[in-house]
């Protein structure tokens, strides 16, 4: 393992050497939307266990708070306490809040729903992206002894991954017609780890259905479901060099986050730059620009560094 997946120190100096001046951090202990905490049943230890992690990943981040960028993981089976604990870790300095994007499954009411209202009126607020990253719903059965033993461990893992990006692009394609985007405008939503390739097929899918019920007097939204994407919602890449040299324009551009995935098994580890050149072969300087370095800057509010 390497050091920076655990010390910070560490991770600085491999930012350096790789030529990166921040990095957003995601949780791994409480899962990817903090649901391993519903596990222990008792509602103030499942909040105290948030509340520690996030003080944990403050500290963690102290190392160079410019760089460290932490993001607030939250109680969201209590959405008083989750606006709470929003508010606390924003003083702190938390540049983002993690939500699940598929809150249903947890026995709570759909995005649409307005008991949400409070979490995204205080993200628009306090001007904090709302951050869906993959795996965020039970996705352990993925990983069944059955199909393990008819696929083989290698298949199964490839199957279980490629499931969670599409997983998340159902995420998104729920967010844009849930009517949260057009209610509130101001607040910004981002697809972690979930990949870009997928985004062109979903907005011209929900535009279509979408156009089909507004002519059956069904919706009455202002602006199509790809608008409101192009407004509001963000997506990342790693791995992909199809998308990024042949879908520009089609995925707006100024809505592309670069990541690495640093330090997961899938991550790009030595090859960041190499990964950057084949993917982004073909784009203009202005848009290598906004997809490494404006795009999140502006998104988080990162300062940009001395030149030296």
């Amino acid at each position: 393992m390497h050091p920076g997946a655990y010390d910070a120190k560490a991770r600085l100096k491999y930012m350096d050497q790789m030529g990166i001046w921040a990095m957003v951090m995601y949780p791994n202990v409480g899962g990817f939307g903090a649901q391993e905490f519903l596990k222990l049943n008792d509602p103030e230890l499942m909040l105290t266990c948030v509340q520690i992690y996030n003080d944990w990943q403050t500290e963690w981040a102290s190392a160079d708070s410019r760089r460290l960028l932490p993001i607030t993981s939250l109680p969201f089976w209590d959405v008083a306490a989750a606006v709470k604990e929003v508010r606390r870790c924003a003083a702190k300095g938390h540049k983002g809040i993690l939500f699940t994007g598929e809150p249903q499954y947890w026995e709570q009411p759909l995005l649409g729903d307005t008991h949400w209202n409070p979490l995204w009126e205080v993200a628009c607020e306090l001007d904090l992206p709302i951050s869906f990253h993959i795996g965020s719903s039970d996705f352990t059965k993925d990983f069944s002894m059955e199909r393990v033993t008819a696929h083989g461990v290698g298949a199964t893992t490839s199957r279980a991954t490629v499931t969670l990006f599409l997983k998340n692009a159902a995420q998104v394609t729920d967010l844009l017609l849930s009517g949260v985007l057009p209610r509130f405008p101001e607040t910004k939503f981002v697809s972690v780890e979930s990949g870009i390739g997928w985004v062109p097929f979903v907005l011209e899918a929900a535009d279509h259905s979408y156009l089909e019920g507004r002519a059956n007097r069904i919706s009455e939204w202002e602006l199509l479901p790809s608008e409101y994407f192009a407004r509001q919602v963000y997506t990342t890449y790693w791995f992909e060099t199809v998308a990024p040299t042949k879908l520009l324009g089609d995925i707006p551009v100024d809505r592309i986050l670069f990541e690495t995935d640093f330090p997961h098994p899938t991550c790009l580890f030595g090859n960041v730059h190499e990964k950057i050149e084949a993917s982004l072969a073909g784009a203009t300087d202005e848009q290598r620009r906004r997809i490494l370095w404006e795009n999140a800057a502006e998104l988080y509010r990162v300062d940009e560094p001395a030149r030296a």
